[in-house]
């Protein structure tokens, strides 16, 4: 039967094309806005994870009540020897302490004098130790713009917005001014030794980068940490497995009443980010639905019409003998075929355009110049193995819908009027 239908399909292509034609563009729309909005999602977790997150955080739990605002004065104690147990606890992962603290710029012209001034946001990395891999996970290298890493002491990379407005140059000291561990006022002095373009807005306004030591002499803040990341080794990242090691880690400091006692928290429990998983989630269950509803009407009525030019040729097989339940089986196959081939072909041209996307992206660098959120400007589409059968329950559901609505008029037939239609 199949084959019979298939050639019925090909040789009547006007009764076929249009609802594959249908099918294919609903399909399409369908794999290439999930493929789209997966890749955006992704991006901005991953970009969160890299750049503040991490897969795992530690901090004192009175440091995490209040984590937004950066309280280096609520940091952890004893942090190298916190760092040692939990890379033996867990070697599976790679824990590295890093800073954040807000301070003031200066820059001064030759004569001494304030030239410019401006806000910045620093965070200090373990450059010193390339096994941790910071300069990578944060592509500190590709990102450079001009200039170079960090090598020695007091050296430091600023944001390309950040730099422009203040108008300094590669080789060109500057003050920074801010506040210690303790509450004092702490004042250094930097060398610009490299310019950092991450594509975030938000940070190449106003950030800089500065090795771990120099910060933690800054800060006045030797053997103390604000915070400690943990990486999965290959960036392998396990939502189930960071969930189970903060929960085992949090349930042995549970009996701990000190309020810097150290707390875990996984990568979904931090910046609303399990709410942006669960959010993606959700909108690509509702563009299917949408998707099934509306293709569902369109071949509903497509198949009412076919059904109307095909109305003399279901009161013939009728009046052959076939019964209605076998022409109405036939219709649902045939559906089904035609909702296949459409949900190929749309699936083959929006798995081509989201690897497009996925290689090249969308560059929204210009509509997100005011954007203070932390998120990629150039956004892509990510290819996943869920892609290659998403687009086929609409499509193979839409068609099946519309011909199973469409052939309910088969069994209004009346079998006494056939051979009068017949005749005239």
């Amino acid at each position: 039967m199949i084959y019979f239908l298939l050639k019925g399909i090909w040789r009547d292509r006007s009764r076929s094309f249009f609802p594959i034609l249908v099918t294919g563009m609903g399909v399409l729309l369908t794999v290439f806005l999930s493929g789209f909005m997966q890749g955006v999602f992704n991006d901005i977790i991953e970009q969160n994870a890299r750049l503040e997150t991490g897969h795992l955080k530690v901090m004192s739990r009175a440091y995490a009540e209040l984590a937004s605002q950066k309280p280096n004065d609520l940091a952890l104690y004893e942090a190298d020897s916190l760092l040692a147990h939990l890379r033996q606890e867990y070697p599976e992962l790679i824990w590295t302490p890093r800073l954040r603290f807000g301070g003031l710029v200066d820059l001064a012209n030759a004569q001494g004098e304030t030239q410019a001034q401006g806000p910045a946001n620093v965070t200090a990395l373990d450059l010193s130790h390339p096994s941790l891999g910071e300069a990578q996970r944060l592509n500190l290298q590709k990102s450079l713009y001009k200039g170079r890493l960090p090598e020695q002491p007091q050296e430091v990379l600023m944001g390309e917005e950040f730099a422009r407005r203040l108008g300094i140059e590669l080789g060109q000291s500057f003050s920074l001014m801010g506040s210690t561990m303790e509450g004092s006022m702490s004042f250094r002095n930097y060398q610009l030794v490299g310019v950092i373009r991450f594509g975030v807005l938000a940070m190449d306004r106003s950030s800089l980068i500065m090795n771990l030591a120099d910060a933690e002499d800054f800060l006045d803040m030797q053997d103390a940490a604000a915070e400690i990341l943990g990486y999965f080794k290959g960036n392998s990242y396990s939502a189930e497995r960071a969930k189970s090691i903060a929960a085992a880690f949090n349930e042995k400091q549970a009996k701990n009443p000190d309020e810097f006692a150290p707390i875990m928290l996984p990568l979904r429990a931090q910046n609303n980010l399990g709410q942006y998983v669960d959010y993606a989630n959700n909108m690509s269950t509702l563009i299917i639905g949408i998707f099934v509803l509306a293709m569902s009407i369109v071949l509903w009525n497509m198949g009412l019409l076919g059904g109307l030019r095909r109305y003399k040729e279901f009161g013939i097989r009728l009046a052959l003998g076939e019964a209605k339940g076998q022409i109405y089986t036939a219709l649902c196959i045939e559906s089904l075929l035609i909702g296949g081939l459409g949900s190929f072909l749309g699936t083959l041209v929006g798995l081509g355009l989201c690897y497009y996307l996925q290689l090249y992206g969308i560059d929204l660098d210009g509509a997100l110049e005011q954007s203070n959120v932390m998120m990629p400007s150039v956004f892509r589409a990510k290819l996943t193995v869920e892609l290659l059968y998403i687009g086929f329950i609409p499509g193979l559901l839409a068609s099946l819908l519309g011909s199973m609505l469409a052939g309910l008029g088969i069994y209004q037939r009346s079998t006494a009027n056939l051979f009068k239609e017949l005749e005239a």
